[in-house]
């Protein structure tokens, strides 16, 4: 089982944004029967089956054991990621696109550029895995506190700047192309803080 898993296609998607097929590939972290199931979810064992067959045909379940009970075969299934994340490719006619309105101050543009992110690291992640190899990538993610706007923006030019300068000492016009993308946005625990405040 993977940590994240991304779904790209849109028929996944539907299929895992339904609260009870949510709910049963939360159930299955661990490996679990339709049987096992229908006592947690609530359901006929049927309908779990029902539900079981198209997480399994999308590809976000999987078969791990089969037992035989007497005369039934019991099948033993596990969600193949801990986590899901939807890509905007699932949405392609429709995803944002940070090209339309660059602005490096607009929180919306911040959102199209996280779902780019998504949608080209989800697109490496299922390429490598059909071709059993890794993806060389490389995160940083932090927190800092600003005592005043003027600290933010003074932050915002000294990062730019510092990041332009690397960017000039280690591009090469003969190299694989990389994708760098910086992001500075107010934690979401501070502005519960503040509304509360």
């Amino acid at each position: 089982m993977h940590d994240v898993a991304v779904i790209e296609d849109p028929a996944a998607a539907e299929v895992s944004l339904d609260p009870i097929r949510s709910r049963l590939l939360a159930e299955l972290a661990v490996p679990g029967s339709a049987t096992m199931l229908a006592g947690k979810v609530g359901l006929p064992r049927q309908k779990v089956n029902y539900h079981l067959r198209t997480l399994e045909q999308h590809g976000l379940i999987e078969l791990v054991e089969e037992r035989r009970k007497g005369n039934v075969t019991e099948r033993l299934m596990q969600a193949t990621a801990a986590s899901y994340v939807i890509s905007p490719a699932a949405m392609a006619a429709v995803a944002p696109d940070p090209g339309r309105a660059p602005d490096r101050l607009s929180a919306r543009w911040l959102l199209a550029l996280a779902g780019r992110l998504v949608r080209d690291v989800g697109s490496l992640i299922t390429g490598a895995g059909q071709a059993k190899q890794r993806v060389a990538t490389y995160a940083m993610d932090g927190e800092v506190r600003f005592a005043s706007p003027a600290d933010r923006a003074a932050f915002a030019e000294e990062l730019t700047a510092s990041v332009t300068q690397l960017l000039a000492k280690y591009h090469s016009a003969d190299g694989r192309k990389h994708r760098l993308v910086v992001a500075v946005h107010p934690a979401t625990d501070s502005l519960s803080e503040r509304s509360d405040g």
